[in-house]
């Protein structure tokens, strides 16, 4: 059934391509309608709610906004560079009764600004997906989610998939939520820390995971569960306690800007709250878009 769809697919770009006016050509992507189970399982994975600003990169006919606006409360903006579509999203909005939490532009979707989404989904190309990949990682605020269906982001694997039957048809729905990017040394002081309590933590990003190095003192400690979810960022490791003891150590904290407000509860003892700050030269970027499309 997969391989199957990807031809119908295929075919359909490629009628899109052949058949299409001097102004359709420069479409990204086909309008392919998304069917209504599909759109109900990307809103409740995304898990939607009456505070959120859902964009729709790609909107058709509207059906994703409109569902999330009219089932769950949450206000809506649909791109879709085809005026059609949006001439179609705007009836169908006021059909539905929504369109006053709703907007439909006709923008490119790589041009327009949707920074301020707390949900985003996607039923575009993979080339496309990894296309804006960048952009989604750098502008939208860590926590966002971001919903695809059927195509993926490359190397940033999802949180969470489904894998959904309709009418014959296989379809995949991949979830994703934004992290913060943690990257680089971050650097504190603690008592009771050898070398004037001096520690510092060096992170390799890779979208929501990660690896590095924790020094405390004079001890380098490596580490390689770092896991980043939206601004949460936590990892475990074993280190010294006063008695020269190893013992496992629970860090777990959230990152804002250039700041890690951070705990560290050892197996036994007392946690330890510290404010750690990042050396600002050694932020590197999470995507240069360089990455290719699996």
């Amino acid at each position: 059934m997969q391989k199957q769809r990807v031809l119908v697919i295929a075919l359909m770009v490629v009628a899109f391509a052949a058949g299409a006016t001097a102004q359709e050509a420069s479409y990204d992507v086909p309008f392919v309608p998304t069917p209504e189970e599909v759109v109900n399982t990307m809103l409740n994975l995304a898990n939607v709610e009456k505070d959120d600003i859902l964009y729709d990169l790609g909107c058709g006919d509207g059906r994703i906004v409109i569902n999330a606006v009219k089932k769950f409360g949450a206000r809506g903006i649909g791109i879709d560079i085809d005026p059609r579509r949006i001439e179609e999203s705007k009836a169908n909005a006021a059909k539905a009764e929504v369109s006053d939490r709703i907007q439909f532009k006709q923008e490119n979707l790589f041009e327009t600004d949707f920074s301020d989404a707390t949900v985003l989904t996607l039923y575009l190309l993979s080339s496309v997906n990894l296309r804006l990949r960048p952009t989604i990682l750098s502008k939208l605020k860590p926590g966002t989610r971001v919903v695809s269906h059927d195509f993926s982001m490359g190397e940033w694997e999802p949180d969470q998939s489904v894998e959904l039957e309709t009418n014959g048809t296989h379809h995949n729905v991949y979830f994703w939520i934004v992290p913060a990017n943690a990257s680089g040394v971050w650097e504190w002081t603690m008592p009771d820390v050898p070398n004037g309590g001096k520690c510092s933590l060096k992170v390799e990003q890779h979208f929501q995971k990660g690896e590095g190095t924790l020094t405390i003192g004079d001890e380098k400690i490596p580490v390689k569960d770092i896991a980043i979810k939206g601004d949460l960022v936590q990892f475990t490791a074993s280190h010294r306690n006063n008695n020269g003891e190893k013992i496992p150590v629970k860090y777990s904290g959230n990152v804002l800007g250039n700041s890690f407000e951070c705990v560290a509860k050892p197996e036994s003892g007392r946690p330890t709250n510290f404010r750690a700050e990042r050396d600002q030269s050694t932020l590197k970027t999470l995507d240069s878009g360089e990455s290719n499309s699996r």
